[in-house]
């Protein structure tokens, strides 16, 4: 599996974070666990949980069935609502010290990438590059991975009815994406935890363990490696 490259010291001491993160933001390809652990997270620490718009995204169902025909209505409302959404951070919280999200804003172009055509992807960038100028970059992310059939099987198991009969390519494809983006990724600290053989659901050693390395975490790109491994 593919793993983002490691960064010299001088990079790693250019982009410390003194300070204990406080906008932590999970990310990984479809059904790594990212709200899993979001949620986890938020209840553990008593903070707010950010959570993507999924469901509600009213071309969603139409994408799965035609990506070519519906790629562009599909990314555009996910493109919007995050960008909606995002804006809430910018007012203080006064009553939440931790604020976890479950996708960082720039995830959304790389779904764009893998299916739009290229002029529908000019006319996309165009939006995208205007928003995320705006938009507040958390103090760390958190890169989940997994085996690709340890994605197909987590899938299948929460059982969405619009991801019934998946797409095992188009996952392969989003996985590598996703594994470039962070091999070059430098926007903010970076901690790669692979997920295939860890459990922070059912298995709370794992969780607290992963959480704890979550909060150590001060500055360039880490690699999760489980105690009980």
């Amino acid at each position: 599996m593919t793993t983002p490259r490691r960064r010299s010291r001088n990079e790693q001491a250019e982009t410390a974070a003194p300070a204990r993160p406080t906008y932590i933001a999970v990310e990984g390809a479809i059904g790594v666990g990212k709200t899993t652990l979001v949620h986890r997270l938020a209840k553990q620490f008593q903070g707010k949980a950010m959570l993507e718009i999924v469901e509600e995204n009213p071309f969603l169902a139409d994408f799965y069935a035609d990506r070519d025909k519906y790629a562009f209505q599909t990314q555009l409302f996910f493109l919007l609502s995050r960008y909606r959404q995002q804006q809430e951070l910018w007012q203080p919280d006064l009553f939440n010290r931790y604020i976890f999200a479950d996708y960082i804003f720039s995830k959304d172009r790389l779904f764009a990438a893998l299916t739009l055509s290229d002029n529908e992807m000019l006319l996309y960038d165009q939006v995208f590059q205007i928003l995320d100028m705006r938009v507040l970059k958390p103090d760390l992310v958190v890169y989940l991975q997994a085996r690709l059939d340890v994605l197909l099987e987590r899938i299948k198991r929460r059982g969405r009815a619009f991801e019934k009969n998946f797409d095992a390519d188009y996952l392969k494809r989003l996985t590598a994406i996703y594994n470039e983006y962070f091999f070059h990724y430098a926007d903010t600290p970076l901690l790669v935890v692979d997920t295939s053989d860890i459990d922070v659901v059912n298995n709370e050693a794992d969780f607290q363990d992963l959480s704890r390395s979550i909060l150590r975490h001060r500055g360039g790109v880490q690699f999760y490696k489980p105690v009980s491994r």
